[in-house]
């Protein structure tokens, strides 16, 4: 299990860890359900994201504009991707989209809490 380090008086970030000479980043696998990480895969197989790797998507960054840098089109696109993999629907003009939609780790309670048996 992963605990802040404290070097100094200054704790770290649980995001971050001492390496050996530089701050390490850690990684989605630190931090990240099965679940997300399913769904961090489908995004990228989704909606073609050749640069991206599933494991670089920060759970609790944002999917759109400064984050992972995703538009309307893409929510579209991953709408239909998770209707076909979870067996519900996401609805267009659901007033908690901008909620369900905020990071890997919303997308991905949503989807466990909705998804077909």
């Amino acid at each position: 299990m992963f605990r802040p380090a404290v070097y100094g008086k200054m704790p770290l970030s649980p995001g971050v860890r001492r390496g050996p000479f530089i701050y390490q980043v850690k990684e989605m696998s630190d931090t990240a359900t099965s679940l997300e990480s399913e769904v961090a895969q489908l995004i990228v197989e989704a909606l073609n994201l050749e640069d991206v790797k599933p494991e670089s998507i920060d759970p609790e960054a944002p999917l759109f504009r400064e984050g992972l840098g995703l538009d309307s089109i893409d929510a579209l696109e991953l709408a239909l991707a998770i209707s076909k993999k979870y067996g519900f629907k996401l609805q267009s003009d659901d007033k908690k989209n901008a909620d369900i939609f905020r990071s890997l780790r919303t997308l991905s309670k949503h989807i466990e809490q909705h998804r077909a048996a």
